[in-house]
Parts: structure tokens; C-alpha cells; sequence
């Protein structure tokens, strides 16, 4: 099945853009799909916000030159409202825009700030069992000196939605460390039904929000709330750690890679490659050398500077150390 992308089941796939720098990352992930995935016959879906009574600015895209691109690229630009988080959490926008999809048909669901960089056709995407991106550290819970710890705390949020706490857990793993918890990074993950799994992630997300357990007492919402509440919705539909194999999605087929400095930092040269590749069309060229980030890394050549200051085969443990030697070179830009 894997070497057979024809017989893939066909599946739509959602990012989310508004104004600014999204509308540009939009734009060079919808470029590497369609370089890199020839044969994808779905629908890309860019989803974005309408302006309402949630946004203070309007976060519709209007760049005409950035709109003309994307339907060059046989991107679908829809709008969707903001009803529960808005301005206040935009990372709640992946939440309330998967309600632009069909429902009953299988979608998957990537950061805008993500590169294709193979044939999404190949991925073994097993769309009956949910999964999400596991390239992420343990950022939450932070549990304190005098508990509750891990286990209670996730426990607490598994006992409030009627889940199976114990069928979530990482026996390999010890007691008390955070991998041994089902967590995820939300740049990426799928499902079998977008309205379903939206539903699911808009409930468990505003409960949350609304009413935490008496555990999650001194823990630190935000900006982690999609990423508490999705595990808990793959949970639900019968998914896990293990629904997709390793090295496909954050390793072959994608990479997440966040901000632009951090890419030409510690992305490999195929990824590096890629986003340089697909960047290269003059008639997509006029449109993202308006974003600064990119002018200044891809275009002017500064990427290849940064990158030379850094040996992949030992960079620092932590993103922060990265971050930091980049800006004392003047290289950071976001």
C-alpha cells in the first residue's frame, strides 16, 4: 500500500491563514504540496478567520498578490467565524475551522508553518485511528514540588470526559515522566471526520478552559490548551502514539518548522532544499520576498549564513540555546 499512492484513500487537508505571516507560510506549504505531492487529489482547504467581535484587527487575508498565488496553487481560501476563541487564543482557530470541512471524509490538519517535503500520498495514514505529532517536549503539565503530579493531573482530565486513563499510557516509560503520558505537539494530526473530531476538540477544549479539575490548579493554560485537549480527542476516536508509524510525518514527509531562523538552524539539507526549491518561481518569488523573514534568509542569502554556524549532528539539547546563539549573531527574525 505504501508504494502505492493511487490506491491511498483520497483525504482533505486544512491550514489555517490570516494577514501577516501566515498568509506567506500558507502560500510555501501549499507550493511544496503541490511540488512535492503530485498526486494529491484531495482538497487544500485554507481556512481563515472572518473578522467579528473577537478580533480587535481584522485577520482576513487581503493581499490580493498572496490570494492569486494560493488559487494558482488550487487552494480553496474559505472564511470561517470565530465563536468561542479568537484574538484571545489563536491557536483555537484550528479548533472552530475544522468545521469547513466535509463531514464524513478524512482530513488531516497541518501548523501553516510546515513544509512538504515528500509524497503525502505514501503516508500510511490509518484515518480510523486518530494520531497527532509527537515531535514535542513536555511542556505541560508542570507539576510542583508538592503534587499533584503527571499521573493525577492527566488522570483527572481522562476521569472528566469518560475516558480510559490507563489505555493512554506508555508502560515503557516511568512513573512520573511526562512521555509516559499521551501528549502531543498540534501542529499536525487526523482523523476519519472533521466535524466529529471538531466537536469533540471544541468540547473538551472549553470545558476545560471553563471549568478545570481542581488538579490543574496552578498550572498554565495557555498557550497550551489545544495541546491538552487534543490527545484526550484522539483518545476518544480510538487513536494513540502508535496509530502512525515513526519517521513519516515530522521526519520524511514534513517538517515543522516554526519560525524561519530555527529551519536554516537545524533542518536538514533536504528541507532546506525544498523550501529554496519551491521559493524559486519569479511569479511566487514577487509575492513572499514581501515578507521580511524570507527576503532576508531565502533571497539575500543570510540562511546560509546562519546555517553555518550551526553542525546538526550536535546541536544544542534545548530550542533556546539555538534561539539565543542566533540572536546574538543577528541573525533572528521572526
Amino acid at each position: 500500500m505504501a508504494d502505492n499512492p493511487a490506491a491511498r484513500q483520497p483525504f482533505n487537508v486544512l491550514i489555517v491563514a490570516q494577514t501577516g505571516r501566515l498568509q506567506y507560510e500558507a502560500l510555501l506549504f501549499a507550493a511544496s504540496l503541490r511540488h512535492m505531492s503530485p498526486d494529491f487529489k484531495g482538497r487544500l482547504i485554507v481556512a481563515m478567520p472572518a473578522h467579528g467581535p473577537l478580533w480587535t484587527k481584522d485577520p482576513t487575508i487581503h493581499n490580493q498578490e498572496v490570494l492569486a498565488a494560493l488559487a494558482r496553487l488550487q487552494a480553496e481560501v474559505l472564511p470561517f467565524d470565530s465563536r468561542v476563541f479568537g484574538e484571545s487564543y489563536p491557536q483555537g482557530n484550528k479548533i472552530e475551522a475544522l468545521t469547513l470541512l466535509p463531514e464524513g471524509e478524512p482530513f488531516v490538519f497541518f501548523d501553516t508553518d510546515t513544509l512538504v517535503t515528500g509524497d503525502l500520498m505514501r503516508v500510511p495514514f490509518d484515518f480510523d485511528r486518530p494520531c497527532a505529532s509527537a515531535r514535542c517536549e513536555g511542556t505541560w503539565p508542570q507539576p510542583t514540588l508538592y503534587g499533584p503530579g503527571y499521573g493525577q493531573i492527566w488522570k483527572a482530565l481522562y476521569d472528566r470526559f469518560g475516558l480510559d486513563f490507563n489505555a493512554s499510557l506508555d508502560l515503557t516509560q516511568p512513573e512520573g515522566h511526562w512521555r509516559r503520558y499521551l501528549y502531543f505537539n498540534a501542529g499536525y494530526f487526523h482523523g476519519p471526520c472533521p466535524r466529529k473530531f471538531g466537536r469533540l476538540f471544541h468540547d473538551y477544549a472549553t470545558s476545560i478552559r471553563d471549568d478545570p479539575p481542581p488538579e490543574l490548579v496552578g498550572q498554565t493554560l495557555y498557550p497550551w490548551l489545544d495541546q491538552i485537549a487534543l490527545p484526550l480527542v484522539v483518545q476518544a476516536m480510538g487513536g494513540g502514539r502508535d496509530a502512525m508509524p515513526p519517521g513519516w510525518i515530522d521526519g520524511e514527509t514534513t517538517c515543522h518548522y516554526r519560525l524561519f531562523p530555527l529551519l536554516y538552524a537545524r533542518e536538514s539539507d533536504h528541507v532546506v532544499q525544498t523550501l529554496e526549491t519551491v521559493a524559486a518561481p519569479n511569479w511566487i518569488k514577487k509575492v513572499l520576498k514581501q515578507h521580511e523573514p524570507i527576503r532576508r534568509l531565502v533571497y539575500q542569502g543570510r540562511g546560509a549564513k546562519l546555517r553555518a554556524m550551526f553542525d546538526r549532528s550536535a546541536l544544542p539539547r534545548r530550542e533556546q540555546a539555538i534561539r539565543n546563539r542566533i540572536k546574538a549573531a543577528g541573525y533572528w527574525i521572526r
